[in-house]
């Protein structure tokens, strides 16, 4: 008769720890929007501080990458910059989002 009792204390004690993760999830959240990545390309002529949230923070270009007969050179030294800026922020928040989840037992690429 009572047997169903068990399972609801179960599932009680797995709705705390998915509130718990919640939290937790939160909390990485909003120290990930403080934490920046620096990466630069062309040998430092393009430089990009990017931050969690994948908004660009700052925007360096040395002034002697500025050709005005190779804008183009530019370009692709801003886009490759800007590309490995969201990889990193990308890695950084899949190695913040391991630690959290690694105690939980879930199968790769549940979350």
């Amino acid at each position: 008769m009572f047997g169903g009792m068990g399972n609801m204390g179960n599932m009680a004690g797995m709705m705390k720890k998915v509130q718990k993760m919640q939290n937790e999830m939160k909390k990485m959240q909003d120290e990930l929007k403080r934490k920046t990545v620096d990466v630069t390309a062309g040998g430092g002529a393009v430089k990009i501080v990017m931050n969690g949230e994948k908004q660009v923070q700052s925007l360096t270009i040395d002034p002697a990458a500025v050709d005005p007969e190779d804008v183009e050179m530019l370009q692709d030294l801003i886009s490759a910059a800007f590309n490995e800026a969201t990889k990193k922020v990308d890695e950084m928040m899949a190695s913040e989002m391991g630690k959290l989840t690694s105690g939980l037992g879930l199968p790769p690429g549940l979350l």
